[in-house]
């Protein structure tokens, strides 16, 4: 199928030797500072999830738990060792925002003005030193926007079932790519080019065959999740609660925040390119398509950084004017990467001391998601210590969310502790406790959060948490509390204890 009525620019080269080498050099510095804490929460999460694989778990489908297994199987069950494979998604994140900006009429300098934009991004380094399911979403989402410009450009079939590849592989990851579907869909049907959207029927092929394409990926996790209840829904509605008016309004400000401010000329100059150039009308569904996505997150809730992979689209479009004014100022823009380049890193990478985080977790608090684990797992091990060694065998332990849970099956073998059981998100389905388990219970909850005691009988706290820098995350100070026992039989209290 060819887009008819539209004249599109020729390809320029592509830049790939000093591309790849801005790509591997991001992959390179994720590499150096990704053991300078420890753990995510999230990662230890997924640590646990990848010992029981599944086509779903209430929060996400099965690709990053995956993910996890793998990349502690390949290069050791580390931080170092499960961040080798985020390092490498971001630098084929940076390669991809210099193939956008080719795309979008960028020659050898736009190219690698959008590579090194892409690497000094907050967002793209945040995303490449954890492994998270916004890691293979940026990456993912990068190719889909790559692949609908091609198909928008040329018109061309062929690139019908690598868009539903990448639409189904996506799906995998995270159900997030369905609202980037309908966001670029409306760019087209209000920004053009329309043709694509009305083919003649023996062109119907290709969109039937990128739907094909899709659904071998995408089929069985919405099976499952269709299966359970739409769990990822519930999830999704919790964040929105959570986000509340405040977090809604942030919206605009956090991505700018998150892209990096210094950034911010290269996207509005895409954007105004973008209306404006009458040779790159076929590619203004992205300007919709970022809009839309903002507005849906806007009423919708969600997190602000959704929209940010089309606003890396944007920054690559507003690159090329910037590489003919490098000729003359190329100080200038260097010295603005490099200041965009810190100011990313001290946000986004494990930079400062652990002691030294109430800043940068002002923009960022999941930096601080990764210190005092261990400490948790030391302070767990003195309050399982109370229990008469007689009782062990019938004592459980429990824990309020699934970090802490990550946590002490990472670590806990070391201290003697036994499989952690929780109640949150995915944990739940890998329950309840033997009914042979009446107590003692040893619990672990944040710190105000003593919901979870009240199930049971007796509680008292036995040890505290401190991460021993003072670093202000969720953990600091969580409870270790030791129960009597359950208040109710376990397959009667379980259903109690679930949490989303």
């Amino acid at each position: 199928m060819h887009t008819r009525g539209n004249a599109h620019p020729q390809q320029q080269p592509f830049a790939a030797g000093p591309v790849l080498g801005i790509a591997l050099a991001t992959a390179a510095v994720l590499l150096a500072f990704s053991g300078r804490y420890g753990f995510h929460r999230d990662e230890l999460y997924f640590l646990l999830a990848g010992r029981h694989l599944a086509w779903g778990y209430p929060d996400q489908p099965p690709l990053t738990p995956l993910l996890a297994r793998l990349g502690a199987e390949l290069f050791g069950a580390s931080p170092s060792g499960l961040r080798v494979l985020p390092a490498l998604l971001a630098a084929v994140a940076v390669a991809l925002v210099a193939l956008i900006a080719r795309e979008l009429g960028a020659g050898r300098g736009g190219q690698l003005v959008a590579a090194a934009a892409a690497a000094c991004s907050g967002h793209l380094l945040g995303n490449g030193h954890l492994l998270s399911t916004a890691t293979f979403d940026l990456t993912a989402w990068l190719a889909i926007i790559l692949l609908t410009l091609r198909l928008l450009r040329t018109g061309e079939a062929r690139w019908w079932p690598l868009l539903g590849l990448a639409v189904g592989v996506a799906a995998l990851n995270k159900l997030l790519v369905f609202s980037l579907l309908p966001a670029l869909l409306l760019g087209v049907l209000t920004a053009g080019p329309r043709g694509l959207l009305l083919p003649r029927p023996r062109e119907l092929l290709g969109p039937l065959v990128a739907v094909l394409a899709a659904c071998p990926f995408a089929v069985p996790v919405l099976w499952w999740q269709a299966a359970h209840g739409w769990p990822e829904l519930t999830v999704a509605h919790g964040i929105s609660a959570q986000q509340g008016v405040g977090g809604r309004l942030l919206l605009l400000p956090m991505q700018l925040l998150q892209l990096s401010p210094v950034l911010a000329p290269l996207w509005l100059t895409g954007i105004g390119r973008l209306w404006r150039r009458a040779e790159l009308r076929w590619a203004r569904p992205l300007v919709v398509a970022w809009a839309a996505l903002c507005l849906l997150v806007l009423v919708g809730g969600g997190k602000g950084y959704y929209p940010i992979p089309l606003l890396f689209a944007l920054l690559a479009a507003g690159c090329e004017p910037f590489a003919h004014w490098l000729r003359e100022h190329r100080a200038k823009l260097a010295a603005g990467l490099l200041a965009a380049l810190l100011t990313s890193a001290l946000a986004a990478l494990p930079v400062l001391p652990a002691s030294a985080l109430a800043v940068p977790m002002a923009v960022d608090p999941d930096l601080g998601e990764e210190v005092g684990w261990p400490e948790l797992t030391a302070a767990t091990a003195a309050g399982w210590a109370r229990i008469p060694v007689e009782q062990r065998a019938q004592a459980v332990l429990l824990t309020a969310n699934y970090g802490e849970a990550g946590a002490l099956a990472h670590y806990g073998p070391a201290y003697g502790l036994p499989a952690p059981y929780s109640g949150h998100m995915g944990l739940y389905a890998w329950g309840p406790p033997p009914a042979g388990a009446t107590g003692p219970v040893l619990l672990v909850h944040p710190i105000g959060y003593p919901w979870l005691e009240r199930y049971f009988t007796d509680c008292r706290q036995v040890a505290q948490v401190d991460n021993g820098h003072g670093t202000a995350n969720m953990e600091q100070h969580a409870v270790i509390a030791l129960c009597a026992g359950p208040a109710e039989p376990w397959p009667a209290l379980w259903p109690q204890l679930r949490r989303y």
